[in-house]
């Protein structure tokens, strides 16, 4: 597994290694042992899939909020799509920042979005899979987004000629001036 650090402190880019013969390829997209010799220690309770028609849908930018955060380890099992991640941990240095990563089927990329950052994403192509791994469950009452095109975090989108599908919650959200950050940076 090769692992990438990003300017965001914990969040990470997983590429597994793929074992390719003429069938196709094989690879473990999530082993537990591997990871925690890396450092990485999660404990994963839930698998969520969401599939995308049309490229240009987005959604996010999502959080869950104590006691029901979510570490969450994205990837893209069909299609295209931009993942982004931004700091909202009081404190944090790089608080309001974001980092962005293209995860397709075909680079078998990955982004580790650790508790204490928003996760988004924008399709590219049609037909888009995105799935991802949390620990812990989704809680509606702990459920909250700030909007996708917020101006003081100035997420460079990338286009993709079409215009962009929202759900009526991500299109409502809150700006992150007005947004009361439940997490609180801490130097490990």
């Amino acid at each position: 597994m090769d692992i990438i650090e990003t300017k965001l402190s914990g969040v990470k880019i997983l590429t597994p290694k793929r074992f390719a013969d003429s069938r196709g390829f094989f690879c473990e997209s999530w082993n537990k042992n591997v990871l925690a010799d890396a450092g990485i220690e999660l404990d994963f309770v839930q698998d969520n899939h969401s599939f995308s028609t049309k490229a240009g849908t987005l959604r996010g930018l999502h959080f869950q909020s104590p006691p029901h955060a979510q570490d969450k380890l994205v990837r893209c099992g069909r299609g295209e799509l931009f993942d982004v991640a931004v700091d909202i941990r009081v404190g944090s240095p790089t608080f309001g920042e974001w980092v962005g990563e293209i995860l397709s089927f075909e680079n078998g990329k990955q982004l580790l979005v650790p508790k204490g950052f928003l996760h988004g994403f924008l399709t590219l192509v049609p037909d888009t899979e995105i799935i991802y791994k949390c620990t812990d469950f989704y809680s509606p009452e702990c459920d909250g987004g700030v909007h996708w095109s917020d101006p003081d975090i100035d997420i460079k989108w990338p286009d993709v000629s079409a215009e962009v599908s929202l759900s009526q919650k991500d299109e409502d959200a809150i700006l992150l001036k007005d947004f009361i950050s439940p997490f609180k940076y801490s130097e490990k």
